[in-house]
């Protein structure tokens, strides 16, 4: 199921502005885990995958909607809802596919580096994921039979931990619900420190994590997408001193992958950096959005969330069947999970705008490959979800973000977007 190929994260100690490119040989280079895709060995549309990738989504940014509902309900978008609890559900027509065997080194569903928690410390493969903002790994009380290949939190042998008051919970892409107490302990990221970071220590684990070989997952949003309602690692890091501004970029790739704290690596990216202020909704979200097909624009003033924890990119079911309506041949290929499909071999020239220039997404990115082995027909990367995220928002993942340099600006409140070198 894993790809065999390696990512790698950048980490560095920033000394400059957050806008100030930091130098490379600063930084601290650790290994990336990447995981296959949504496209099998052969070249083919993985359904099934995909529509588990979605639940999770889903089931991710309904906790978040929970959380922005109790840390600061005024800064909800407008028509934000708590949606139901989704479930993974097969499709009926698709043929079963043995997952292990996959491996395509185009698609990424995760982007994963090495962490320690406690003193002695205890090193955990962590998903770095943008649009959440909790730590969580297993705990040695795990019961889950997913958490028997896991690294797991144990408690007594560090000097450091310190269990807290309330618990903490997730909700799976099988329908399954994870929890645990809350701990605080010393967390460190390829140095940088965060000494008393609030963290949990879950004691069930889906069996949808068995395959995956991530321990659990760091949040780097904002505080108000929290469960725990505690500075996430990047912002309490910079509080403490560890690193002088609460600025990451990420590059996301099959190859050369790299997250780097405190400020941009100049190496990954060509040209300035276009900056846009995020709205104070929680997320990584900028304003006034415009879409793009074969030169039209086919919707325009939305929102968009950034989230390097969301495979493909999502949006209104309504807004979506504009968008298609602009690729020639395009029609619905699962309407109860929104994928449209088009002729692969014309796969439609994609982009979006922030009022500054047209970020593309590549066909590469785009086209998540046939329907089935003699198809004509290709999945686009786009798919229409209503995920309670509010009105006119839609959620941009690594479909997007893989063809840009990301940067996010805690101190400044803004996302950027650069030119990959």
């Amino acid at each position: 199921m894993f790809s065999k190929s390696t990512l790698v994260v950048m980490v560095t100690l920033a000394l400059l502005g957050s806008t100030t490119p930091v130098d490379r040989e600063q930084g601290t280079v650790i290994p990336f885990a990447k995981r296959s895709g949504l496209a099998t060995s052969d070249g083919v549309f993985d359904h099934e995958n995909a529509i588990l990738s979605t639940v999770r989504t889903h089931n991710k940014h309904r906790q978040n909607i929970i959380n922005l509902q109790q840390n600061d309900p005024d800064s909800m978008n407008e028509g934000a809802s708590i949606k139901p609890i989704r479930a993974y559900e097969a499709p009926g027509s698709h043929e079963k596919r043995q997952k292990e065997t996959t491996v395509d080194e185009n698609s990424d569903l995760e982007w994963a580096g090495s962490i320690s928690i406690g003193t002695p410390g205890t090193n955990f493969l962590i998903d770095f994921d943008t649009g959440s903002a909790d730590l969580w790994v297993p705990s040695s009380n795990c019961t889950s039979a997913a958490c028997d290949t896991k690294n797991k939190y144990l408690a007594v042998p560090s000097s450091t931990s310190q269990r807290k008051e309330g618990s903490f919970s997730i909700h799976y892409g099988d329908g399954s619900t994870g929890s645990g107490p809350v701990y605080t302990d010393t967390v460190t990221v390829a140095g940088i420190q965060s000494n008393g970071q609030y963290f949990s220590a879950v004691t069930t684990l889906s069996d949808k994590f068995k395959p995956d070989p991530i321990d659990g997952i760091l949040g780097m949003g904002y505080q108000k997408l929290s469960s725990i309602g505690q500075p996430p690692f990047v912002n309490q890091a910079k509080t403490q001193g560890s690193i002088k501004n609460a600025v990451f970029g990420m590059k996301l790739s099959s190859a050369g992958s790299e997250l780097y704290l405190g400020g941009t690596d100049t190496s990954q990216y060509n040209g300035a950096i276009e900056y846009h202020p995020v709205s104070g909704s929680g997320y990584w979200q900028i304003s006034d959005a415009k879409a793009i097909v074969n030169g039209k624009t086919t919707n325009t003033g939305f929102q968009t969330v950034i989230d390097s924890g969301t495979t493909i990119m999502y949006g209104p079911p309504s807004a979506v069947a504009s968008f298609y309506e602009s690729v020639p041949g395009a029609s619905m290929f699962d309407s109860d999970n929104g994928f449209y499909q088009f002729p692969c071999d014309s796969v439609p020239a994609v982009s979006f705008n922030w009022g500054g220039k047209d970020w593309t997404v590549s066909a590469e990115n785009f086209n998540l490959r046939q329907t089935s082995p003699t198809s004509n027909y290709c999945v686009g990367a786009l798919a229409g979800q209503d995920m309670g995220l509010g009105d006119d928002v839609w959620l941009l993942g690594d479909s997007f973000m893989k063809n840009v340099y990301s940067v996010f600006s805690f101190d400044q409140n803004s996302v950027g977007f650069a030119d990959l070198s």
